[in-house]
């Protein structure tokens, strides 16, 4: 009879791990994925092959759902954009403290992505002489920047910041002089709070004069400054800290480029570029695809706020990490560079390969990025609910999600991109509507992946087919019959 019971009871207990499952699986995305790993911790071993079969079969069943609401209007919903490239001119920044700097986007390298808090003086110096053999300065690649976790926990007697001396006993202004000795400029974090985000280190808050007098001593050229509320500091909004350290670097006697970083929690683009250089507009940025799509989404809102003297910072570059692949690193560098974003490497160059090695020094997108003119690129038509469909489950494998980007340049030119964002290569069509150019107007494109200029002149757009993931970036020149609408890019 106690047998009986057993068995029944654990069959009622296999069965309702089978529905807890399926429901965790649809609400996957509320409960978040430490939480299930805290549940599986806890359920007997032979009741796990039901939960597991329980989320497969949730997931099938919203999938399959998802496809007969979405195969219709909503999956290959179109959007068009148009936009008077032409017409478009930077803008015109009034900051209360002007430095004169980032005129175009910052270039550099920051250990943070990959080695976050086992960051170490050996490291820096390591990718230092590896930037310069790689000749990575050259192509702009010239900041580098160490992250949290340089600092002491305590400062020193008099009040002043000192690093850490386990993993940086040479000090801060022995590293900035070896990056000047060799033609590079040298960045440091530091935190509006207490204490800094990561290991609760002394941070700026009420300190920053002293503080920008101590960076400037040694001769940084570069402040990444992050605020966290929950490190103790009191102001009650992001906004009220920023202006004291801007005005503290611009009263230190040493232009200091200025990045702010508050994950555009308090839309920074709106107030920021009165006091940095660039600010940040998203979360942290992830060495996986569908990260780096949401950070793109969430920059492309602020495009129009973004110029010489101020960038919108949709965080750093994955490429050379590890975790995604070549057309997805593609992407992630093309679309980072009509951004204007900042292009900060962020794996370790001492061991990156020839591949991604390529990707960072293709110089015609680097030169997309650094052009003179200054003015965002924006996305101007979609294909597919991309943005939708990845925040649920992603399950873009059941769509097709295209995009067309595009920017002004200088010299009458035309950046654009076709990205593909589904699963399946894609036939993407670049439009003349999409950025105000009439049918009968011709241009010569060059593909700057390829670098190839193309035979023909191409009127009324084209076609290009791309690959999964991937990203062709084309340069429209020598435009002719050039009328243009007007209307507001998004």
């Amino acid at each position: 009879m106690r047998n009986r019971s057993s068995i029944f009871v654990r069959s009622m207990v296999a069965y309702w791990c089978w529905i807890v499952g399926a429901a965790s699986g649809i609400a996957v995305r509320v409960i978040g994925a430490k939480r299930l790993q805290w549940i599986s911790k806890r359920v007997p071993m032979e009741y796990l092959f039901w939960r597991n079969l329980g989320i497969v079969a949730a997931v099938a069943i919203f999938a399959w759902k998802a496809r007969g609401r979405l195969g219709c209007s909503q999956l290959f919903d179109r959007t068009h954009t148009k936009w008077d490239i032409r017409k478009a001119v930077p803008l015109e920044r009034r900051m209360v403290y002007d430095n004169g700097l980032g005129q175009t986007p910052l270039m550099g390298w920051s250990g943070w992505n990959f080695y976050e808090c086992t960051i170490n003086e050996k490291i820096v110096y390591g990718n230092m002489d590896a930037l310069v053999r790689l000749d990575l300065p050259s192509y702009g690649y010239n900041y580098v920047i160490v992250d949290d976790c340089w600092s002491a926990y305590k400062r020193d007697k008099e009040g002043n910041l000192r690093s850490d001396k386990k993993t940086f006993p040479s000090g801060m202004k022995a590293l900035a002089d070896y990056a000047h000795e060799r033609g590079m400029k040298f960045g440091l974090y530091s935190d509006a709070g207490r204490m800094t985000c990561k290991c609760h280190r002394a941070a700026s808050e009420g300190h920053e004069f002293r503080d920008a007098r101590t960076f400037a001593s040694w001769g940084i050229d570069y402040l990444k400054q992050r605020f966290h509320l929950r490190n103790g500091a009191t102001p009650p909004r992001n906004s009220c800290r920023y202006p004291v350290m801007s005005e503290a670097l611009n009263k230190s006697g040493r232009p200091i480029f200025y990045a702010m970083c508050e994950w555009g929690e308090d839309h920074p683009a709106v107030w920021a570029g009165k006091y940095a250089n660039s600010w940040r507009t998203s979360l942290d940025v992830k060495d996986r695809w569908p990260r780096i799509e949401l950070l793109a989404d969430d920059n492309n809102l602020w495009a129009s706020y973004a110029g010489p003297g101020g960038w919108n910072d949709p965080d750093m570059l994955q490429v050379g990490n590890g975790r995604m692949s070549l057309a997805e690193y593609r992407s992630h560098f093309s679309i980072w560079s009509i951004m204007k974003a900042p292009l900060i490497i962020g794996c370790e160059l001492r061991t990156i390969t020839k591949e991604h090695l390529e990707i960072y020094k293709n110089t015609e997108i680097i030169a997309v990025n650094q052009d003179s003119l200054g003015i965002q690129g924006r996305k101007v038509s979609r294909i597919g609910q991309s943005e939708v469909i990845t925040s649920c489950l992603t399950l873009t494998k059941l769509c097709v999600t295209t995009q067309v980007w595009a920017g002004p340049l200088s010299g009458d030119r035309i950046v654009m991109a076709a990205w593909n964002r589904g699963w399946k290569r894609a036939l993407i069509t670049i439009n003349w509507y999409d950025i105000g150019l009439e049918p009968s107007v011709t241009a010569s494109v060059r593909d700057l992946w390829k670098h190839e200029d193309w035979t023909q002149r191409q009127k009324d757009g084209f076609e290009v087919e791309i690959d999964s993931h991937d990203c062709g970036v084309y340069i429209l020149s020598n435009i002719s019959m050039v009328e243009l609408y007007f209307n507001s890019g998004r």
